[in-house]
């Protein structure tokens, strides 16, 4: 298991290095600094003297590397905007996003176990149909959409629901439903027909033959065979919602790590944009080790193999 953890990790440092350098390249697309943080009538010397300020009068190869040399040293570079170290901005910001997406998360879960085992134990029946239709709507719905709509009608037309903010519950309710609505759909689908397999597997007419209530067999033995199939595609989603949050955050101005980027990107702060994407990407890349390690403990074929 070490070795293939030892693995992993190597094996993601290349495309880490990767995601930095286009997003080191691909922020200075976006325009000169100097046009945003100087005034209209400021003159050469002056956006000379901001570039050398800043290092943007370096070649962009030269300005890497010394990003590069920073970033070993846990040093993000300053704010263009507020002159405080990129790093607090990005640290700041990171746990919204993780609560966001964690509480998304666990919510589909738990549904998508519930409905997707309700329909696999009769199948092709009412409650199966039902559950079917409602996953494939929930799970092909553009999630920017599920939010403008959810705004007009719970908070403009009804005055249910704030439109912005995170002091209280009713804030997490809109941007939680429209992260949870595709994962839910994509997760039912998956357990579904990972349960239908398993219930009708040999093991689960021993189980039933020797006197085994049907709760558990079905969330004892038969979904214990269903979790890895299940745990994979929850690991993608876990990772498409860190990503996906760019999106709800800054429709419900969630104080998130998403938000930032659009802000970053906006207003030309480079180091606070690199900050917050490699850190973004370094969890990718953790989440994608620990959801691998998780199918291995629950999959004894895979550990055979890791382990050969």
């Amino acid at each position: 298991m070490l070795t293939f953890l030892r693995r992993r990790v190597t094996s993601s440092a290349i495309p880490l290095v990767v995601v930095v350098l286009g997003v080191f390249y691909l922020a200075r697309l976006t325009g000169d600094p100097a046009n945003l943080y100087l005034p209209l009538s400021a003159t050469a010397e002056m956006r000379a003297e901001f570039a050398a300020r800043h290092g943007f009068d370096q070649p962009l190869l030269v300005q890497f590397g010394d990003y590069l040399a920073q970033v070993v040293r846990l040093d993000f570079g300053e704010s263009l905007r507020t002159a405080e170290p990129a790093a607090n901005a990005v640290l700041r910001a990171f746990p919204a996003t993780l609560q966001l997406a964690g509480a998304t998360m666990i919510l589909a879960i738990l549904g998508a176990v519930v409905v997707g085992s309700w329909a696999a134990y009769r199948p092709n029946s009412l409650a199966d149909r039902v559950a079917s239709f409602t996953s494939t709507t929930a799970a092909s719905m553009p999630d920017f959409w599920f939010a403008i709509m959810g705004v007009l009608v719970f908070s403009v037309a009804l005055g249910w629901l704030p439109t912005s903010g995170t002091e209280s519950m009713a804030a997490w309710v809109l941007p939680v439903l429209t992260l949870l609505i595709r994962p839910f759909g994509v997760l039912v689908q998956v357990v579904r027909g990972a349960m239908v397999t398993a219930l009708s597997a040999p093991y689960i007419k021993v189980a039933r033959s020797k006197g085994a209530s049907e709760l558990r067999v079905v969330f004892g033995h038969a979904l214990r065979n269903a979790a890895p199939p299940a745990l994979t595609v929850a690991g993608d989603l876990a990772v498409g919602l860190v990503n996906g949050a760019v999106v709800v955050e800054t429709i419900f101005g969630w104080p998130g790590i998403g938000k930032l980027m659009i802000t970053s990107i906006l207003q030309r702060d480079f180091a606070v944009l690199q900050a917050a994407v490699l850190v973004t990407a370094i969890t990718i890349f953790a989440l994608n080790i620990v959801i691998d390690a998780c199918y291995a403990l629950l999959d004894s074929r895979v550990r055979q193999g890791v382990t050969a």
